[in-house]
């Protein structure tokens, strides 16, 4: 036996035994990261959805409020838009600025295209509009229906429009002999109602004074020199005024102003009446 073999067995140290520490765990950005947007995205898409919601709902009620106020037919086309959010403005309870358009709108003997702006509009109708305007414009055969329409006027008179006139063209009978004249008005609106008043007459190609028509043709001339009124102030809510009317271009035009009570006030929401 060897010496070494002769020494007594040492027992190991504990720290031979000792279990190495279990790495920690890093905890992963990305899944909170990933909540966090998919968090974000349904609020996002929420909104939007609610407010294509709520922008609907408006413009439908404005388009049903539009066409039973002027009594359109049901599928009479009418623009809404709404400017900004809609949303934040319901929740306010006042729409910021609000326009509606329709083309080839009836009311009473005219037909035109329609634009109405109104401005801090309460959607509880308790309060008066911020402010408000509108305009209709007639093109030339528009314009030649509505005054076709009218009693007295000429028959087979042709208009056209001439900035800044009207221009009627005619012709008056002479011993068999149909002499042609052309009378230019001047559109304007006179207390709510259309007007066209003669300006100059032409006779043949010849410029004569009103008076000087009438020496030549009598009652002939009384027919056509005369101040052609149209009242759309039966057909429209009396809170609605014509205000101007004037020519540019090929398109008469016709500026009405909205009184502010017309949301609270049910007269103004009644039609006007024609003297």
């Amino acid at each position: 036996m060897t010496r070494g073999d002769t020494q007594p067995t040492q027992p190991l140290p504990e720290w031979a035994f000792a279990t190495a520490p279990a790495p920690r765990r890093r905890r992963r950005l990305w899944p909170w990261l990933l909540a966090f947007f998919v968090v974000a995205g349904l609020a996002v898409v929420a909104w939007f959805v609610g407010e294509a919601v709520a922008r609907d709902l408006v413009v439908r009620t404005v388009r049903e409020q539009v066409i039973t106020t002027l009594a359109l037919p049901a599928d009479q086309q009418i623009d809404v838009e709404v400017e900004g959010a809609v949303l934040p403005q319901l929740i306010r309870g006042t729409l910021d600025d609000l326009t509606i358009s329709s083309d080839a709108v009836t009311i009473g003997p005219l037909t035109g295209d329609i634009d109405v702006r109104v401005q801090g509009v309460p959607i509880r109708g308790d309060a008066d509009l911020a402010d408000g305007s509108g305009s209709v414009t007639l093109d030339t055969a528009q314009l030649q229906a509505l005054l076709a329409s009218l009693e007295g006027f000429p028959d087979g008179a042709e208009v056209a429009l001439d900035a800044p006139d009207v221009r009627l063209s005619t012709a008056f009978p002479v011993f068999g002999v149909d002499v042609p004249v052309t009378i230019a008005v001047v559109p304007s609106a006179v207390q709510g109602d259309l007007a066209l008043t003669p300006s100059s007459v032409s006779v043949a190609g010849a410029e004569l004074t009103a008076d000087g028509v009438r020496d030549q043709f009598g009652g002939l001339a009384d027919g056509v020199l005369r101040t052609w009124t149209v009242c759309i102030a039966g057909d429209l809510p009396a809170g609605i005024t014509l205000t101007d009317l004037a020519v540019a271009g090929d398109r008469l035009t016709g500026s009405f102003d909205v009184d502010p009570a017309i949301i609270r006030d049910v007269a103004l929401q009644e039609n006007g009446t024609c003297a």
